[in-house]
C-alpha cells in the first residue's frame, strides 16, 4: 500500500531460526531483507528507507523526524530494555521507565497541535517510533494507561488500530525450508 514493493515474507521464530537466514545475516535477527542485487538489509530503518525510496505514496520521507528517531533508537531503546528486561540487565525498572518517560514526555509535547510526530498526515518517525512506544505500554498497560502522556496515548492507540497496522500484523504459520513463498504485495510492504 505504502511503498508498493512485492517480496517473500517468511516469518520466523527466534527461538528456532532457520538455516537460510542464518546463512545470509550474520545478525541472525529480524527483520531480514535480500534485494534482488543480493545486498542485505537488516534493520528495519534501512528497510523502510530502501522500500520509500522506491515508491513513496504518502510523502512519509519528506516527514523524515531523523533526530526523532535517534533518540528512539538510542536513549529510549536503552532505557525500553532496561525496563522490559529489568532482570536480565540486572537493573531497576522503575528507574529506566522513568527516564524513557522523559523522551516520550518530548513526543508529547509535538503532539500538541499535531495529529503526528511531523504534522498532520504520519511519516516515517511515527512508524519508526511507535512499535517501540507499544511495547513500553505493553510492559505496564495499566500504568501507561495512568502516565501523563494522553496526546501519545491516543496517538499510539490510533496507528494501532490503523488498518495499515492492522494488515501488517497479520499472524502468519513459521517459516520452513521448502514451504511454497508467501508474497507480502497487496499488503503494506514496510518491512519483510
Amino acid at each position: 500500500m505504502i511503498a508498493g514493493q512485492t517480496c517473500e515474507i517468511r516469518e520466523v521464530k527466534l527461538s528456532a531460526k532457520p538455516a537460510a537466514m542464518i546463512e545470509v545475516s550474520e545478525k541472525a535477527t529480524v527483520p531480514v531483507l535480500i534485494l534482488p542485487s543480493g545486498q542485505v538489509l537488516e534493520e528495519s530503518l534501512d528497510i523502510m528507507h530502501w522500500a520509500l525510496g522506491e515508491q513513496d505514496t504518502e510523502g512519509w520521507l519528506v516527514r523524515d523526524g531523523h533526530d526523532l528517531i535517534e533518540t528512539n533508537d538510542g536513549p529510549f531503546k536503552h532505557h525500553l530494555d532496561r525496563y522490559k528486561y529489568s532482570a536480565r540487565h540486572d537493573t531497576d525498572p522503575l528507574e529506566h521507565r522513568a527516564a524513557a518517560l522523559d523522551i516520550l514526555q518530548r513526543l508529547e509535547t509535538l503532539l500538541t497541535g499535531n495529529i503526528n510526530l511531523c504534522g498532520e498526515e504520519r511519516g516515517i518517525a511515527d512508524m519508526a517510533i511507535f512499535p517501540f512506544v507499544r511495547q513500553f505500554a505493553a510492559t505496564d498497560r495499566e500504568w501507561f494507561d495512568q502516565a501523563p502522556v494522553p496526546k501519545l496515548r491516543n496517538w499510539l492507540d490510533d496507528h494501532i488500530a490503523s488498518p495499515l497496522f492492522q494488515a501488517v500484523m497479520t499472524k502468519r504459520q513459521a517459516w520452513n525450508e521448502g514451504d511454497e513463498p508467501v508474497l507480502f504485495a497487496e499488503e503494506p510492504a514496510i518491512a519483510c
